[in-house]
C-alpha cells in the first residue's frame, strides 16, 4: 500500500451519523447552476428517504436556468411521485408553469398515474379529466 492509499483510508467520515450528505450536494450543485443538477436531483430521489429535503431540492431544480437541468428535474419530480405517491404544492406549481408537452410532461403524467386523485392539485385533476376526454374522443375517431 502506498502513502496516498494509506492516508485516504485513515481519513474519518465527517458526515454525522444519520445525516444524508446527498441533499447538501444537490444544494451546492443548485447554487453553482451546474449542468448536472437534473442528474443530481434524480439520484437524490432514490438515495434519500427524507421526503421534505428531496422535494425542496427537486422544486429548486425545476426552476433551473438550463433547459437540460429543468428537463431532468422533471424526471426527478416524476420519480418522486412514483416512489412517494405525493408531491409538494411548490412542485405542483412548477409543473403547472411548464405544462404538458414541455419539460415537465413526464412528471405530470407520473403524478397522474401514481398520486391518488383526491391528493392531486385542482389543476392536475382538471388535466386528468381533460386527457381522459381527449383520449376517448380520439379513440372514437380512429
Amino acid at each position: 500500500m502506498n502513502e496516498a492509499e494509506d492516508s485516504t483510508s485513515a481519513m474519518p467520515d465527517r458526515t454525522p451519523e444519520g445525516i444524508d450528505p446527498r441533499p447538501a450536494a444537490v444544494g451546492a450543485t443548485l447554487d453553482r447552476d451546474d449542468s448536472d443538477i437534473g442528474t443530481e436531483a434524480i439520484e437524490l430521489v432514490f438515495a434519500s428517504d427524507d421526503f421534505e429535503a428531496v422535494a425542496a431540492r427537486v422544486e429548486r431544480a425545476l426552476g433551473a436556468t438550463r433547459f437540460k437541468g429543468r428537463q431532468l428535474a422533471g424526471v426527478a419530480a416524476g420519480d418522486l411521485a412514483r416512489t412517494s405517491g405525493r408531491l409538494t404544492p411548490g412542485i405542483y406549481a412548477a409543473l403547472r408553469k411548464e405544462e404538458l408537452g414541455g419539460v415537465a410532461d413526464t412528471a405530470i403524467r407520473a403524478a397522474l398515474t401514481f398520486i391518488p386523485f383526491r391528493q392531486l392539485s385542482w389543476w392536475l385533476r382538471w388535466t386528468l379529466v381533460r386527457l381522459t376526454v381527449l383520449e376517448g374522443i380520439e379513440g372514437r375517431l380512429s
